[in-house]
């Protein structure tokens, strides 16, 4: 072999290593794994959008390689985060804030949803707030998203105390069991209403939302442990992108039924998806080019924490930079605006 031969072989091999070089952190990027929680037992529909970035691909887009796992409830996905046995997770705000506010637990706000869709309904057309004394109400869990919902919707709704009703745990099954016959009352999301009603072939009674009994409010928060943000920062980012990618393709009416598809798991038909959608949509449910983590919203949500008492003693409301970190959205946006 030549000289010029063995020299044209040395010029490859290094155009070679340049560009493994070049390519190896896109790779390490698509090699990061993470866990996504999101509650409930079938997923609560606020969880369809990890669900559209997971299927269509867009977590892998963007450089990560999430495993979504339901859990079941918010709080269960709050502790898998506090513990480090999951990175991200989709628990109640007014659990998270309470946390941080009470034990300083290690978790931050990275992306949130502002609009809570919560209400109390009953299977009873001549249900009012004092025909529910004592009676048995459907929730998650004693203290979970919507035994906290209902506290609130009790006291700024009803006039009432949470000990005036008899809270019974079903996870995200509360629907199922007044369809049964089981309870006369439960917390509910707007999806729920039209599946019960079709179920039951009868007008389900709304006796309060929780949008009439506090307007600015805050409903999930997506955390993440806060040394494991700062270990792994690139990757929450790029996490954090793919929901952004995922909401804009949900806003597509033309993606509607692949949306309803990838919803499948929370239990709604196709066509009751694809209505849900929309409803959803109409509220920005899912934040719309913005971080979803209002700091008024975040601040009235510790004040009527601490209003009902989820904030103990002394205790007072954690501060708004003690609970979000925005700088993982802004860069999450600037690297979709690439």
């Amino acid at each position: 072999m030549t000289q010029s031969n063995f020299a044209g072989i040395r010029s490859i091999r290094g155009a070679c290593a340049l560009l493994a070089l070049m390519l190896f952190p896109a790779l390490c990027a698509a090699q990061q794994k993470m866990t996504f929680g999101i509650p409930g037992i079938p997923p609560v529909f606020g969880g369809t959008i990890a669900m559209v970035a997971d299927k269509e691909g867009f977590f892998k887009k963007r450089g990560v390689d999430v495993t979504v796992r339901f859990f079941e409830t918010g709080a269960a996905a709050s502790r898998a985060v506090a513990s480090g046995e999951i990175d991200a997770g989709l628990p109640p705000t007014p659990l998270v804030v309470s946390q941080i506010s009470n034990t300083d637990v290690n978790l931050v706000g990275i992306w949130g949803m502002e609009h809570p869709d919560w209400l109390i309904g009953s299977t009873d057309p001549n249900a009012t707030c004092a025909s529910m004394a004592g009676q048995p109400v459907g929730v998650d869990s004693i203290g979970g998203a919507r035994s906290i919902a209902l506290k609130t919707m009790l006291i700024g709704g009803c006039k009432m105390k949470i000990e005036d009703v008899q809270q019974v745990a079903l996870s995200s099954n509360v629907g199922a069991a007044m369809v049964a016959g089981q309870l006369k009352f439960g917390v509910l999301h707007i999806d729920d209403v039209p599946v019960i009603e079709a179920e039951t072939r009868k007008p389900l009674k709304t006796i309060v939302t929780q949008k009439d009994s506090r307007p600015v409010d805050h409903y999930l928060i997506l955390v993440a442990r806060k040394d494991k943000l700062a270990q792994n920062r690139d990757a929450y980012v790029r996490m954090v992108a793919a929901l952004i990618d995922a909401q804009r393709f949900m806003r597509d009416p033309a993606n509607a039924a692949k949306v309803a598809q990838h919803a499948a798991p929370t239990g709604r038909s196709a066509d009751f998806a694809t209505k849900a959608l929309k409803v959803y949509l109409d509220m920005e449910f899912w934040p719309n080019e913005k971080d979803g983590l209002g700091q008024k919203n975040i601040e009235a949500v510790g004040k009527a924490q601490k209003a009902v008492g989820n904030i103990k003693g002394d205790r007072q409301p954690a501060p708004y930079e003690r609970i979000v970190d925005p700088a993982i959205w802004r860069d999450a946006y600037a690297l979709v605006k690439k």
